[in-house]
């Protein structure tokens, strides 16, 4: 099962984003793929702010995570681009199992560190500022996500 989206703009990808975190709870983790400039970023701040976080969510590219605190939960924003070639275990269990929702940019990188269920949420460009939102579910959970994301 793939759910497809074209955007045409950087507000519908918000929307979608809004809509998509009023469905989550921990320790959902969302997968984000797309080449540099996709959205992978603006998804997550508008998944963010849709969760209730306040602060300004920005890439952790350099530091690879960043977490927020909710009112309820933690938000772990990971960027794992830089661990390409890297077999370091940076806790992985913890942050994936524990009390938060995380999203992780770059996921095929740790591949094999992730959770068997999860959202594979892949940017495709399709034009200056449209693109294609493809949203693939790994798990009961996530397909019944994905059935109410559509309605």
């Amino acid at each position: 099962m793939t759910i497809e989206f074209d955007v045409h703009s950087q507000e519908e990808t918000e929307q979608i984003a809004m809509k998509l975190a009023s469905l989550l709870s921990p320790p959902d983790v969302l997968t984000l793929e797309g080449d540099l400039g996709a959205g992978k970023t603006t998804f997550t701040k508008a998944l963010a702010k849709g969760l209730g976080i306040t602060r300004t969510v920005n890439s952790p590219t350099f530091t690879i995570l960043k977490q927020y605190e909710g009112e309820d939960f933690l938000f772990n924003h990971l960027d794992v681009y830089r661990l390409a070639d890297s077999d370091e275990d940076l806790g992985w269990n913890e942050l994936f199992y524990g009390d938060a929702i995380s999203v992780v940019e770059w996921a095929h990188l740790i591949e094999d560190d992730l959770p068997s269920e999860r959202l594979e949420i892949r940017l495709q460009h399709t034009g200056d500022t449209s693109r294609k939102l493809l949203f693939v579910p790994i798990g009961v959970r996530f397909e019944k996500i994905c059935e109410a994301i559509r309605l």
